[in-house]
């Protein structure tokens, strides 16, 4: 009875996929055997009941759900409702029909999960992506989607999947459109955040839409490019498609013929070879083993096949019926030239082909960086792989160019004066942050006023994965956190004998310098300390002892109390010495280190980190070919010292950033101080910017607020350090006006005191009449406030204290004047946000509340400011650059602000409720004084600002753009002497 159950919801959800939700026990009566009734409900409503969490149909309810609740429609179904919303969930139910306490199930095993969508910034473009058209060919797609459900993923996230590779693929160029035309975009994802599922996931559907050629850059290491070619083998071409290129004959002459997941028929199947069922196969132009080589024989491979000679390829008579190209390459100058070279001599016929390429970690080799000083007369040397990209694109009229990046500055920063550059006009994606992943937030506790040694492991993410390090090297410091690489190995083979998970992999990473020599010199010294460390004997596992029970067991039990941890480290002595053996070679060395680096002569020793291949539980000693796009498996503790000043290479070395899936609590990162709080810093840049995105991304009256073409000055707003440096080009687009109605404006681009002496002098005394007021009135008492993470965000929580604070009132007009006059790093610093201040009503904005907040002396010096005071002042730091102070900001303070111009969800504080009135905007001010600078002059007065919600524009419109150029207002750049704007 209950398989008779099973498949006949499967055959009913299956039908409502393509038709969506309908009354659902009738469908399901109707697709049975014709023996069952289901009208009444109680069949499913008894099964659901006795289902677990792996039964196959509640996995399916589960997906389709929330498919649904995800959809992009305009439907009947829907309602009207907003995708991801509880309103849309109700509209699904209302629509299956389902009895009350089917529904109650229904809530109970099916949660509903508002997901935070990608970010999309687009310019126009043609829709072709109908329904229709999505579930006429979505063979591949459909497959993947199957793979990814059937391996465990959270049917939200593979919904949140469909739903970001459809953005990227419904704003790519029609294939089977005749006039041909060439999208370029960019998809924004997170360090090791799974961007290769989302390229994948572009790769099939694609494919499944009419792309025939498909050309995926990989990084420039081999192992990169071979990790991402056997992904691709696995999930996407699957067997039968790997078997066309078996000999019947010698059926183990395969690359994969010792792979575990290939005997295990791990590699996803389509049911039969594709062009059987009427869809293309997919044929590889490089393999694992091998990058792309030169088709001297057998150059049919690059030949499409066509039905009807006498039309294009592109035709759909022609298109649906050909095979599909898949070339994987490493960017490379001499196999880019190969590729292109091969196509080139196809180049007649190139035109009719629909091409996609992807372009992974595209913020590398990719982007042009010629040096701006060798900039003349709107010629340049391009970059090697720049210009290959460059000649594939300009030789493949229908080709598509997507990159993938964590580190979008430098795609968006392409140099204006070059405008073949693979600027993403097109459109800009934004993926969300996944569930499950460790990011920048599991690592610092953004917004904490608390000393680190005073702060919980409860309510700490630092204190839970970070150990901070001394300025000074010491071998000590290493030898602790190899100690800790050996105990996280035990309590996961502990773990393992209890049951509770399996982790095939387990590893450290040594991350000091890019030299080979500080390489061996980090690896003799990890090989020295290993056959010293006694792990086996009584001293070393005094050694461990303590720290277990100072650190990883107090981590544990507080973090993760549902996985088995023993109390008493005698239980895990025997672990010990199984994660010894794991991870010592049976060679002569006996060492775990595995260097990975450049050097020629330790490539038969970094054959030995193949992930796929082998359990691996290795210290990994290397530089960048282990700080981009390659995942290191199983990876628990890093030692990082390598110090940097690019932002994104800095991102790129966080290769604790990930998923650690049941072993999120044994994580830790040995860093510096500095290092640290640069990845705070570059963190924080990276949340503005995707928040920027979001604010603008919604369209007003149908119209779009920004397009990509607009993004670069918007971002150069807050980093003015990362603004190319062009002389004779310039981004078109000029960012005029922006508001920020009940949004915190913090500007950072204050002039460095030590270099700009006269500018810092001249802001202050701007601020003079205020300081004089604030002095001379009473000092108030204000609620402090703390961050309590709640779900995936955080709540304001006051505290019992209160801390004093000066309070001015300043008229608006007077507050522009302040605003007005005050100079910045960068030129257009701050000038829209006055521009949009400047133009507002009195009944918006007429009235400032001004806070100085103060501090006891044994927190914060106290001093006179051009003689009045005395106020607190605060210390901070500035980028490395110099360009800007990294935060101004303290988050227990930001609440009175908060509740000064009435925005809901802060907590209630009686003295500023008291000071609320309307039209009224609140600023924090900050005396900033850089650690260990004693001067006056040094003093940079910044501040936090926040406006109510009457400074709305009443157009719905919050930023304004001008075209330098007005007489071409659809140019991405133009010349600076022609610019008439």
């Amino acid at each position: 009875m209950s398989d008779n159950i099973a498949t006949a919801y499967r055959a009913a959800l299956v039908a409502l996929g393509q038709t969506g939700p309908k009354s659902l026990h009738p469908v399901a009566t109707m697709l049975g055997d014709g023996q069952e009734d289901f009208a009444d409900g109680t069949a499913l409503l008894t099964y659901l009941r006795a289902a677990g969490p792996e039964d196959s149909l509640r996995q399916q309810f589960a997906h389709v759900l929330a498919g649904w609740d995800h959809a992009e429609t305009d439907a009947k179904w829907a309602g009207g409702t907003i995708a991801n919303t509880a309103e849309r969930r109700h509209a699904i139910i209302t629509a299956l029909v389902l009895d009350v306490p089917t529904q109650d199930l229904f809530a109970d095993r099916f949660p509903f999960a508002a997901a935070s969508g990608p970010i999309v910034i687009a310019d126009e473009w043609e829709e072709w992506r109908t329904e229709e058209r999505r579930y006429a060919r979505n063979f591949y797609w459909s497959h993947y989607r199957d793979y990814l459900v059937n391996k465990g993923w959270n049917p939200d996230a593979v919904n949140g999947l469909d739903l970001a590779t459809e953005e990227v693929v419904r704003r790519l160029s029609d294939p089977t459109r005749a006039m041909s035309y060439q999208a370029k975009g960019l998809v924004v994802g997170y360090v090791q955040s799974g961007k290769t599922a989302n390229f994948t996931g572009v790769i099939a559907k694609a494919v499944d839409a009419g792309y025939r050629l498909v050309v995926v850059l990989t990084g420039t290491t081999n192992m990169l490019r071979a990790q991402t070619q056997r992904r691709l083998d696995l999930e996407l071409l699957g067997r039968e498609n790997l078997e066309l290129e078996i000999s019947a004959h010698d059926d183990k002459a395969h690359e994969y013929e010792d792979d575990p997941d290939w005997e295990a028929d791990k590699f996803i199947r389509h049911g039969g070879r594709p062009s059987d069922a009427g869809y293309p196969d997919i044929r590889r132009l490089s393999t694992h083993s091998w990058d792309y080589r030169r088709l001297r024989q057998g150059f049919s491979a690059l030949e499409f096949h066509r039905h009807d000679r006498t039309k294009d390829l592109f035709d759909p008579v022609n298109l649906f019926t050909s095979d599909a190209r898949l070339v994987v390459a490493k960017k490379n100058k001499t196999v880019l030239q190969d590729l292109v070279a091969d196509l080139g001599r196809i180049s007649d016929r190139l035109g009719e082909v629909p091409v996609l390429i992807i372009d992974d970690e595209s913020d590398q080799a990719s982007v042009n960086t010629t040096s701006p000083a060798k900039w003349k007369n709107d010629s340049k040397e391009r970059t090697a792989i720049n210009r290959l990209i460059g000649q594939l694109l300009g030789m493949m009229p229908r080709a598509q160019y997507v990159g993938y990046t964590a580190t979008p500055y430098a795609n968006v920063f392409v140099d204006p004066s070059d405008v073949e550059d693979i600027f993403p006009r097109d459109f800009l994606v934004s993926l969300p942050r996944p569930l499950g992943y460790m990011g920048a937030e599991d690592f610092h506790d953004f917004d904490s006023d608390v000393p680190i040694d005073q702060r919980s492991f409860a309510e700490s993410q630092e204190r839970r994965h970070v150990r901070l390090l001394g300025d000074e090297q010491s071998d000590d410091e290493l030898f602790t956190a190899v100690d800790m690489y050996v105990l996280t190995g035990a309590v996961k083979l502990y773990r393992e004998r209890h049951g509770f998970a399996s982790y095939r992999h387990h590893t450290m990473l040594v991350h000091e310098a890019m030299g080979r020599d500080s390489h061996k010199e980090s690896a003799d010294a990890i090989t020295r300390w290993w056959h010293r460390a006694d792990y086996r004997g009584s001293k070393g596992l005094a050694r461990l002892r303590r720290l277990y029970e100072k650190d990883v067991l107090l981590v544990s039990q507080t973090t993760a109390a549902d996985h088995p941890t023993p109390a008493d480290f005698e239980d895990l002595a025997e672990d010990v010495g199984r994660a010894v053996s794991l991870m010592t070679p049976p060679d002569r060395t006996g060492s775990p280190v595995i260097v990975v680096n450049s050097d020629p002569d330790l490539e038969k020793q970094q054959e030995s980190l193949d992930f796929d291949r082998r359990r691996v539980w290795r210290i990994l000693v290397g530089g960048n070919k282990l700080a981009r796009g390659f995942t290191v498996e199983g990876l628990t503790v890093t030692y990082y010292r390598r110090a940097t000043a690019q932002v994104d290479t800095l991102m790129q070395m966080g290769r604790w950033f990930g998923f650690r899936p049941r072993f999120r609590d044994l994580v830790r990162i040995y860093t510096t101080e500095d290092l640290h709080n640069m990845f705070a810093a570059a963190c924080q840049d990276e949340n503005y910017l995707r928040a920027e995105l979001r604010r603008y991304a919604q369209p007003v009256n149908g119209q779009a607020q920004i397009t990509p073409k607009q993004v670069p000055p918007l971002i150069a707003q807050h980093r003015p350090d990362l603004r190319p440096a062009a002389r004779n080009k310039m981004w078109n687009a000029r960012l005029v006006l922006r508001s920020s109605p009940g949004e915190p404006m913090e500007p950072v681009a204050y002039p460095d005191p030590k270099s700009d002496r006269r500018k810092t002098e001249a802001n202050n005394k701007l601020w003079l009449p205020v300081l004089a007021r604030a002095a001379a009135g009473e000092s108030v008492q204000f609620k402090p406030v703390r961050s309590v993470k709640s779900g995936t965000g955080s709540v304001p929580h006051p505290l019992s204290t209160t801390y004093e604070a000066h309070v001015a009132e300043v008229p608006h007009s007077e507050m522009l004047t302040i605003l007005d006059g005050l100079q910045w790093s960068g030129a257009d610093t701050f000038k829209p946000e006055v521009a949009w201040l400047r133009a507002l009503r009195p009944d918006q904005l007429n009235r400032w509340v001004v806070i100085f907040p103060q501090q006891s002396l044994a927190k914060s010096p106290q001093r006179k400011i051009m003689d009045h005071g005395p106020f607190s002042v605060f210390p901070r730091q500035r980028t490395m650059s110099r360009g800007s102070l990294r935060v101004v900001s303290e988050y227990r303070h930001r609440n009175a602000a908060s509740r000064i111009v009435g925005i809901s969800g802060s907590a209630p504080d009686p003295v500023a409720d008291s000071l609320h009135g309307p039209a009224t905007g609140a600023m924090v001010v900050y005396p900033v004084l850089e650690k260990h600078d004693t001067q006056e002059v040094g003093v940079t007065l910044a501040f936090h600002m926040v406006t109510p919600m009457s400074t709305t524009p009443l157009n719905g419109n919050l930023i304004k753009w001008q075209a330098r150029d007005s007489h071409n207002p659809n140019a991405l750049v133009v010349d600076a002497s022609s610019a008439n704007a």
